[in-house]
């Protein structure tokens, strides 16, 4: 039988017609620094995951450019004048992406997710809501425990997060394989270590400010084959670029670089007391890990490794920010200091430890400095490069006695201290436990006045930074560089891609 040459033409219009739609499709590549660990917002712990989910998770509420908390799934709130309870009214028409209705019901079904889901990381971020209460189909109501000072802040996060009650219940345990939220896209696919794939939600409530169609995460560990991507087209958009390509980046008329300054540190965790790692003098002495402390020169860190970008300190929360403790400045190298610590606390040098280091190249660079540093003070540190998420996870075991981990950060300083120093915060790694930082803690988190949070901080901070668990090193530079033909990109403060309102052109 011979086809028709009027039929082969109509078979050649119609795969010209699906070229070029599919030509028509914008996608945004997007290289990240590692892999994230699980898709799903009640357990995820990665900053890599956060960005993620900025395309995937709506949330209640989420930040401006100035720090200022505005309303996302949540059109407003109100606070009982006893601080007792918070009224949220939701947006109205919001659909998840399987097609289920967002409502009063599913914001109340997350939230108690959250709260009680097995291996969540999201409880002691909320653990002061009592129980949520529906008031009508778009009003929840939270009761609190007590008055919780962070509680706004924390749902401008992952604890914000709205998942379909249907997909989760479906899924179980497996919903980070398939993760469905009311975000601007939808989840399509995930190989590890190679990519995550999102694509446009054609139902958003907020779809007139999305206007690339696909993105595609790419995790790529080295930063020089991140950037060596960006500048040969495979990429859009890289984050962290390192420090010492900046330069580079400025100069070259085919890239852009974009700049801030992050909310979180980058800090050494020490183990006090999980697991057998920490039976040793590092991890029985105060001394002992002052003594560490007094080794390194967190300026020379940073002008060596990050061309002086970085903000070198030693708490919790940047020296511009409200909570800082001026009162605790951070301390200058002294070596001598350092020896006469271990010779006061009886120990035999070289004391090895086992420091712990996530797969990247300016983390490799920093522990490095650090180790030929601490060695002039006595300290033998044997660098264990691991695989970042495989990192969590031998940190939650104990593994470990340095562990050089950055926090991405919080609005509110709660969040970058409490879930490290509470004796059950789910990343107290070091299993730190004081009654008297935990009371201080809790407090803080009553409070709501500043003056009277700074006064149970500075009680935390006088135990914390001598004894505790955290040696604080910095606040990174946040450098993200990309392709002219990405518009509409700007830094955030939490250092998160928003992918509303972004371009791209030809």
């Amino acid at each position: 039988m011979k086809t028709s040459p009027l039929f082969k033409s109509a078979v050649l219009a119609a795969a010209l017609a699906l070229t070029t739609s599919a030509l028509a499709q914008t996608t945004l590549r997007i290289g990240l620094a590692e892999d994230p660990d699980e898709l799903d917002p009640t357990k995820a712990r990665t900053y890599v995951g956060r960005i993620v989910f900025a395309s995937l998770c709506d949330k209640l509420f989420d930040i401006d450019d100035k720090l200022n908390i505005v309303g996302q799934l949540a059109l407003s709130h109100e606070t009982a004048a006893d601080g007792k309870s918070m009224t949220i009214r939701l947006r109205p028409n919001v659909k998840f992406h399987d097609g289920e209705p967002f409502n009063a019901e599913a914001a109340k079904f997350s939230i108690e997710r959250h709260l009680s889901l097995q291996g969540s990381f999201r409880r002691a971020e909320i653990a002061q809501i009592d129980r949520v209460e529906v008031v009508d189909p778009l009003t929840i109501r939270l009761q609190l425990k007590s008055p919780f000072a962070p509680l706004l802040a924390q749902l401008t996060d992952r604890a914000g997060m709205m998942v379909s009650p249907k997909a989760a219940q479906a899924l179980g345990d497996k919903f980070g394989t398939a993760p469905v939220c009311a975000g601007p896209y939808r989840f399509v696919e995930r190989v590890a270590q190679d990519r995550i794939v999102v694509e446009r939600f054609a139902d958003y409530w907020d779809k007139a400010r999305v206007t690339i169609d696909r993105i595609v995460y790419r995790p790529i560990q080295d930063s020089t084959v991140r950037l060596a991507n960006l500048k040969s087209g495979q990429l859009d958009l890289l984050e962290r670029l390192l420090a010492t390509d900046a330069p580079e980046v400025r100069k070259d008329p085919k890239l852009r670089l974009a700049t801030g300054t992050e909310l979180g540190y980058q800090g050494i965790t020490m183990n006090l007391s999980n697991g057998d790692k920490a039976n040793n003098p590092f991890g029985k002495d105060a001394r002992v890990r002052r003594a560490f402390e007094l080794a390194i020169d967190r300026e020379a860190i940073n002008q060596v490794v990050f061309n002086g970008m970085n903000t070198v300190n030693n708490q919790w929360v940047s020296p511009s920010n409200p909570y800082y403790q001026p009162k605790f400045a951070t301390p200058k190298r002294d070596v001598a200091r350092a020896r006469a610590l271990l010779k006061e606390a009886g120990v035999t040098t070289p004391l090895s430890l086992d420091f712990m280091v996530p797969n990247n190249p300016e983390t490799r660079a920093v522990a490095e400095v650090m180790q030929s540093m601490a060695s002039e003070a006595g300290f033998d540190l044997k660098i264990r490069v691991t695989e970042f998420a495989t990192s969590l996870n031998e940190a939650e075991k104990g593994n470990f006695q340095l562990y050089m981990l950055a926090w991405s950060g919080r609005t509110d300083p709660d969040g970058n201290i409490h879930s490290f120093a509470s004796c059950k915060g789910p990343l107290n790694y070091g299993r730190y436990c004081d009654q008297a930082v935990e009371a201080a803690l809790d407090r803080a988190r009553s409070v709501t006045a500043v003056a009277e949070r700074k006064v149970a901080y500075e009680q935390v901070a006088q135990k914390w930074l001598t004894e505790g668990s955290v040696l604080y090193l910095y606040h990174r530079a946040l450098l993200f560089a990309h392709s002219p033909r990405l518009e509409g990109f700007k830094v955030m403060p939490d250092g998160l891609i928003r992918v509303t309102d972004l371009k791209l052109g030809r």
